[in-house]
This record gives structure tokens, C-alpha cells and sequence, in this order.
């Protein structure tokens, strides 16, 4: 699992059967210092996200799990929105 942010929303009128009823949020990583990082990904929001919230990502077939989908072909799902984050030095 990683943290990530929310930076858009992704509409597909045409996509897999066992998509739809999910939404498809665009996301990106983020580092301890909470600054983006890497490349975007489409993850399927299984809690609600909105754009700009920073979100708990979890991926491969755990991801699948979350989503109650196992033979969907999900790669990554959102499974939480943070309120905080705390880091010790």
C-alpha cells in the first residue's frame, strides 16, 4: 500500500463489463515530504474519494480483493481517504 493524491477523475462510456459501477480515479504517489511523485495512475475508488484528497492505494490482486472483484482486471484500488499523517524524525 502507498499514499497517493487524487488529481482527477477518468470517464470511459466504453470499458471491461466488470468495470462498470466503479468510479475510476486518476492518482499520483507521495513521498514522506507529501510531494508528488511518479507517473499517474487509474485506480478504482471503492470509498468515496474526491479530487485533492490524499488516499490509501493498495495494488495488485489485494486490489481485486477490495474491491470485492476477483476476476476483474483491477491493478489498483483506493480502500482509504487520510485525514492525517504523522511522522516521527
Amino acid at each position: 500500500m502507498y499514499l497517493a493524491k487524487v488529481i482527477g477523475n477518468v470517464v470511459s462510456t466504453s470499458k471491461d463489463e466488470r468495470l462498470v459501477g466503479f468510479k475510476l480515479l486518476l492518482v499520483r504517489r507521495l513521498n514522506e515530504l507529501h510531494e508528488l511523485v511518479g507517473v499517474p495512475e487509474v485506480c478504482v475508488d471503492t470509498v468515496g474519494a474526491g479530487n485533492g484528497e490524499t488516499v490509501i492505494v493498495t495494488k495488485g490482486s489485494s486490489a481485486r480483493f477490495a474491491a470485492d472483484r476477483q476476476s476483474s482486471p483491477i491493478d489498483s484500488t483506493i480502500v482509504g481517504i487520510v485525514d492525517t499523517v504523522e511522522i516521527e524524525a
